[in-house]
């Protein structure tokens, strides 16, 4: 006979010792528990992040912690001269939340920000947001499985939850601790800008500006100041313009008519042409060849008052930009067609001024930096009170710039559109399990899980983190999936109670496995300083997508679980925990609809063969 802590089997029934038993809790199968989700950032990321979250997750506490006065990130910071857009604007919308009104195929960022802001009043994420938060420290809390931060937020610009604060006040901020089971972070790759490296640079007695930090002194009054306001009284003002990046070929053809003088002080070559749609571009403009811009008419913004056309026109205008990515590789004909058009076009361009074409054409293909349409700034360097130079800066005097070959240019302001750091590490402590520091795992490159998660960070997931743009295609589609991944994961941790999920390390090596072999296949990996390689020549390409932007989205679509590791939350340790008391929310509560499923909106009829 088998002993009573043994299991035996009478008549055909299994019978289970007691210690193999354990009291079922009591709550439902479908019964979400509390979760709090912490979103750091409001732009585009953190938006999507937040519309979501409220969505999809129920019984969620959510905060959104904005570091700047306002929503909209890289859109509410950036306010230079010549700020747009440079895809086309219908491609820079989210697939949900449409916007049928731009202004003109590039739209100005001006237009970009009130669209974001509209975003954040349609899906009423106001409350949420709390703007002038600043994260200043997370660690992971490996015994809780939450996160712990710190905020630093903008004393007495903020209101105060309930009259109070559980933070101290120093040098006119507050210092605030938060926790949550999920962080979701959308700081993005493009938002701490940086000085650049020049002799002398501190010793300028004119005005310095850096492209992301557009402050003159003059009718600089807010968050709702336009650029012309600030330059207003720049007619005999003679201007130094450093770099050839997407924000310095905006600035110098909107800088040009305004200034009496432009230096442009160019280190290297870049391709700056019409997009891969540029035949879109054409059309609208009825066939002018020469168009750099369009601005819809009444017209044109009636026709998309037609859902179907405006779905259609949408939809066309994306997929051939999305279909750019053939021209990213390495051998392919549309690489080398696209180097001859673009090469045509810059040289006619520049036709007044043939020997820049010498200095500004690269040897590197089409896309190796990042492409820009860059309207009207081939043009300004033809004008007269425009100067190209192609020479190396040696040093900045009190009055002005001396290049390599001895040449002194007296100026009156310097912008420098030198861009930002590219390197993705944070300049505040962000620490995982057993201490370690996110910068030391960054360390000689980022390695991660797709982009989105990182081994040795539980609960943590980003947008827009390490190899996760686009050189060709859209980038807010990518952003959308990423955050339906996060929001998928948060719901397992929720649905199956757990109280961690963490990628595991032979993933985040396969993965950068993956992307060592691919980009020697792309033009992306050869030889062009460029922000992607973190600013330099050669090396890590450590912003882009291995693949297309939809390889991307097909990549997110169905995230695989067993990449990661679980830990339970409940004391049980039964990982069938989860299953409650045996009941849905339906059984237990009257009125409950008990047949959803028979719902016509749930049930998936196939389609007759």
């Amino acid at each position: 006979m088998p002993s009573a802590n043994e299991n035996s089997s009478l008549n055909g029934h299994t019978t289970y010792s007691p210690e193999n038993k354990y009291k079922l809790p009591n709550f439902c199968v479908d019964e979400a528990r509390p979760i709090k989700v912490v979103v750091v950032g409001a732009g585009y990321s953190g938006i999507v992040a937040g519309i979501r979250f409220l969505q999809r997750v129920k019984n969620i506490e959510l905060t959104i912690y904005e570091a700047n006065a306002g929503v909209g990130g890289a859109w509410f910071v950036n306010r230079y001269p010549g700020l747009a857009c440079d895809i086309p604007s219908h491609c820079y919308q989210l697939t949900f939340a449409e916007n049928p009104n731009w202004s003109s195929f590039y739209a100005p960022g001006p237009e970009i920000q009130n669209y974001l802001e509209s975003l954040v009043e349609k899906f009423h994420l106001g409350p949420y947001i709390k703007l002038q938060h600043r994260l200043t420290r997370a660690q992971y809390n490996e015994e809780s499985g939450k996160w712990q931060l710190s905020i630093q937020r903008s004393a007495g610009k903020q209101p105060r939850e309930n009259g109070s604060s559980n933070g101290s006040v120093q040098d006119g901020f507050e210092n605030i601790e938060d926790t949550a089971d999920v962080l979701f972070t959308g700081i993005g790759s493009l938002s701490r800008w940086q000085w650049p490296e020049i002799e002398g640079l501190e010793t300028f007695q004119g005005k310095v500006i850096h492209s992301a930090q557009w402050e003159t002194g003059e009718g600089d009054s807010g968050v709702n100041t336009k650029w012309e306001d600030t330059v207003q009284n720049w007619g005999d003002k003679r201007i130094g313009v450093i770099g050839v990046g997407s924000s310095a070929i905006q600035i110098v053809p909107a800088l040009q008519p305004r200034v009496k003088t432009i230096s442009n002080f160019v280190r290297g070559k870049t391709w700056v042409s019409a997009s891969f749609v540029r035949e879109h571009l054409v059309t609208l403009a009825n066939g002018d060849e020469s168009v750099d811009n369009y601005t819809f008419t009444d017209k044109d913004k009636q026709k998309f008052r037609d859902k179907e056309y405006y779905n259609e026109f949408r939809r066309a205008l994306e997929s051939d930009l999305n279909g750019a990515h053939l021209a990213t590789l390495r051998g392919h004909p549309l690489q080398q067609g696209a180097r001859t058009i673009f090469e045509e076009i810059m040289k006619q361009k520049l036709s007044k001024k043939p020997w820049i074409a010498d200095h500004l054409i690269p040897d590197f293909s089409v896309a190796c930096r990042r492409l820009t349409p860059g309207p009207g700034y081939l043009e300004a360097l033809c004008e007269d009170n425009v100067e190209f130079i192609p020479e190396n800066i040696k040093r900045v005097t009190p009055e002005g710039i001396e290049t390599i070959d001895g040449k002194h240019r007296e100026l009156d302001v310097i912008v420098c559109a030198t861009g930002f750091d590219t390197s993705y590490k944070l300049p505040f402590a962000f620490i995982g399990r057993n201490g370690i520091e996110l910068n030391d795992k960054f360390n000689p490159h980022p390695q991660t899980y797709l982009g989105i998660a990182i081994d040795g960070f539980p609960n943590w997931f980003a947008a827009l983190g390490p190899n996760t743009g686009v050189g060709a295609g859209s980038l807010l589609i990518i952003i959308e999936r990423q955050v339906d991944y996060a929001v998928a994961a948060t719901l397992k941790l929720q649905r199956e109670r757990l109280k961690s999920i963490e990628v595991k390390k032979e993933a985040v090596d396969d993965f950068d496995a993956y992307l060592e072999s691919f980009f020697p296949t792309s033009v992306f990996g050869e030889k062009c300083r460029s922000w992607y390689k973190v600013g330099k020549e050669e090396g890590r390409v450590v912003s882009l997508w291995p693949g297309s932007c939809l390889h991307c989205v097909k990549a997110l679509e169905h995230p695989r679980w067993e990449d990661y590791d679980y830990e339970l939350l409940d004391s049980e340790n039964n990982r069938f925990f989860w299953l409650g008391d045996g009941n849905t929310m339906a059984d237990k509560v009257p009125g409950s609809n008990r047949a959803w499923y028979l719902d016509p909106k749930t049930i998936d009829v196939p389609e007759q063969q």
